[in-house]
């Protein structure tokens, strides 16, 4: 770990390491190569001759992309031996993805708390505040990515959205969500349904959500389709072109709370924050 960052694994097509890597990335990847900054998977140093075997790994720090800093603090809702609780804020990614590295909250926490094995236990979308929740240890992070993927944990959003609702509420929506690589949008396709949220009201344009899945943009998706798409939302229903360094209008949704029994010792745990969408 370096400054709350992993090394990047590339897998080889085999041969030389120095002449695959300039192939690949260029002279910013050889050049760590003659610096002595790429490590074969048993901790050795790579050097000028090296040459390995199709499908090994090598291990090399990324430069970092220059980033537009995201101005809102990460409080913390609990922390203990196991586990961090967070409020995440809008417009900061959980974890580093794509132009997103360094002004992440897996990566400013790991900095501020000076835990290195510090993990995401799930996600939340980059536009999307709340009840965030990290794993403290490498020991146990396995337990608690197990309860998230299994779907054994409660969450409650809410949204505000304007306008009519399609259909009465509450309602159930069960449908086919499919988000692929290189588009903004996910999209609802026939098919057996992979997607569930119940939408209540609970006051003037708000609306309490509960995911039964956790299907990429899911919420805002639904609402969306009900013809009540979240306000602030840059890409439902429609794209709009946002600045980097835009936090003018967030989008107003908010992880609630996530409530659980505790995979390790059997206690029910309930983890709320106070914002509001």
């Amino acid at each position: 770990m370096r400054d709350g960052l992993g090394p990047a694994r590339v897998r080889l097509r085999g041969g030389a390491v120095l002449v695959e890597l300039a192939d690949r990335f260029g002279e910013a990847a050889a050049a760590k190569v003659l610096a002595g900054e790429v490590r074969a998977a048993d901790g050795s140093v790579v050097t000028p001759g090296t040459v390995l075997p199709p499908n090994s790994h090598v291990y090399l720090y990324r430069d970092l992309p220059e980033e537009v800093e995201v101005p809102f603090d990460i409080p913390i809702l609990h922390r203990d031996n196991d586990i961090v609780v967070v409020d995440k804020p809008h417009f900061l990614a959980t974890m580093p993805r794509g132009a997103h590295v360094a002004q992440t909250a897996l990566v400013r926490l790991r900095r501020e708390l000076g835990l290195d094995e510090l993990s995401p236990a799930h996600r939340l979308d980059r536009l999307t505040a709340g009840v965030l929740l990290f794993t403290a240890r490498r020991e146990v992070r396995g337990a608690y990515q197990t309860m998230f993927a299994r779907g054994a944990v409660r969450k409650r959003y809410l949204a505000v959205a304007h306008g009519i609702p399609r259909r009465p509420l509450p309602t159930v929506i069960r449908d086919r969500i499919v988000k692929r690589r290189g588009e903004l949008q996910a999209v609802v396709e026939p098919g057996e349904p992979n997607a569930e949220t119940l939408v209540e009201t609970v006051g003037t344009d708000t609306y309490l959500l509960t995911p039964r899945t956790g299907r990429t943009h899911q919420l805002r998706v639904h609402m969306a389709s009900l013809g009540v798409p979240i306000a602030g939302d840059p890409l439902y229903p429609n794209i709009e072109d946002v600045a980097p360094g835009d936090f003018s209008t967030p989008l107003r949704l908010v992880a609630q709370s996530l409530e659980f029994e505790d995979p390790l010792t059997g206690q029910v745990r309930r983890f709320v924050t106070e914002r509001r969408p």
